[in-house]
């Protein structure tokens, strides 16, 4: 089997574009399976530094074919603005993108519903981009969502956008008491959009079912990470739709045997964003040391991320439940200078100790970490291009976390541009 899955084994932000940058040279079509504009994917060619956030990371490749998913949720005016931004770079951004007709399409309505919802949510809010994302997916499973094929038709859009506009009104002015939001200039913008759109729209299902059949190498593009899945992880403090490998089929209309073997990404520390528990964060100046150094701030919205040491709990339960096959471990190089690196191996709760990730949220809350501590580094490690390379204490720090996850590493991230890579 050719293809190959691209997950984050953590809360998302693992590194996962340069990695999927990396790999799309040897890959026929990079298609992205899930998410929407709140995803980055942080992306550094030839010294120039790309945040990607719709478009799949292999559009810096000029013969990958980059399709956007039928489980992915597009927010039009963030769809538009990213690829005249690329075009603007000299990126051509033409046939070379194809974006599903059964996309389901983010509207004004739903970044409204995401801001008085994460606003009325008091500390029960989930942190959200505020994107219009969740909202989105909402409107998908209620079976009330509009798809980009329905875009294409401007009786169709106006007949399912008016019902729409129509009950989130009264349901804005029912539970939050907000004027109601206008039809008309709605329905003229996204018909705009629409048009420059259309040359992208495809039936990508049958796209990559061709593509597939003709033997043509396919990498799935996940974004966030599987301890942010619907399902599998840390519910409600999650995204909305299955960012783990089983996402790839029912994102992208393939079978499952489709998808190939399956590359988990996580970073050699540990972060995430939002509300949630995060139980070996560091809030203390060694967090702060990590999140300057990382450059820990999201791609899409600036925010700090919260840091701490790394979780093998969590990383062996994301491995297991996404079936990795070989890890890629990212931001090595930013743990050098720090004499002692803690890894946390077992959550103490309730007298006793846990080695198995808790399904309940409640309990996670409870849990204070039982870390390991490691020798560190002080060489500079950003030119190592080979295992042998790395400092001593380097190398069995990689190989006690291989030993903890139950996953070989296979590549280890060393710097930002797409050379700094160790290979094993």
């Amino acid at each position: 089997m050719s293809n190959l899955c691209i997950v984050g084994l953590q809360w998302g932000d693992e590194g996962k574009g340069k990695i999927v940058d990396t790999l799309s040279a040897g890959f026929d079509v990079v298609a992205r399976y899930q998410g929407g504009s709140n995803a980055g994917h942080t992306v550094v060619a030839d010294g120039r530094k790309f945040v990607l956030h719709l478009i799949p990371s292999g559009i810096l490749r000029a013969n990958c074919l980059c399709v956007i998913g039928n489980g992915v949720v597009i927010d039009p005016v963030a769809l538009l603005q990213e690829i005249e931004e690329l075009r603007g770079h000299g990126i051509a951004v033409g046939e070379n993108l194809a974006i599903s007709d059964r996309a389901h399409v983010v509207f004004p309505y739903h970044k409204e519903m995401d801001r008085l919802q994460e606003e009325s949510g008091g500390s029960g809010k989930i942190g959200t981009t505020q994107r219009g994302i969740g909202p989105c997916y909402t409107d998908k499973a209620a079976r009330v969502g509009i798809r980009v094929g329905d875009l294409m038709d401007r009786a169709t859009l106006e007949r399912k956008l008016r019902v729409n506009v129509a009950q989130k009104n009264r349901l804005f002015e029912a539970l939050y008491g907000r004027a109601p939001m206008s039809f008309d200039p709605m329905l003229a913008q996204y018909l705009e959009y629409a048009e420059r759109m259309r040359p992208h729209v495809k039936d990508t299902v049958d796209l990559l079912t061709q593509a597939y059949a003709e033997g043509k190498r396919i990498l799935f593009e996940g974004a966030q990470g599987v301890m942010l899945d619907i399902d599998v992880g840390t519910y409600p403090y999650i995204s909305s739709s299955n960012a783990g490998a089983g996402g790839a089929a029912s994102g992208t209309g393939l079978p499952p045997k489709a998808v190939g073997r399956v590359l988990g990404i996580t970073k050699a520390y540990c972060t995430r964003v939002g509300q949630g528990p995060f139980p070996t964060e560091l809030t203390d100046a060694l967090g702060d040391q990590l999140r300057q150094r990382g450059g820990e701030y999201g791609a899409t919205t600036g925010r700090p991320r919260r840091c701490g040491w790394f979780d093998a709990v969590a990383l062996r339960y994301a491995a297991a439940v996404s079936g990795a096959d070989e890890m890629v471990l990212t931001k090595l190089d930013v743990l050098t200078g720090i004499e002692k690196i803690g890894v946390g191996v077992g959550y103490r709760v309730g007298g006793r100790t846990l080695e198995r990730f808790p399904a309940g949220v409640d309990m996670l809350e409870g849990c204070t970490p039982v870390c390991r501590e490691f020798a560190g580094w002080t060489e500079d490690i950003s030119a190592c291009r080979s295992f042998g390379e790395l400092p001593r204490t380097a190398r069995e720090y990689v190989e006690t976390l291989e030993k903890l996850v139950g996953v070989r590493i296979g590549s280890i991230s060393v710097g930002n541009a797409r050379e700094a890579m160790v290979r094993r």
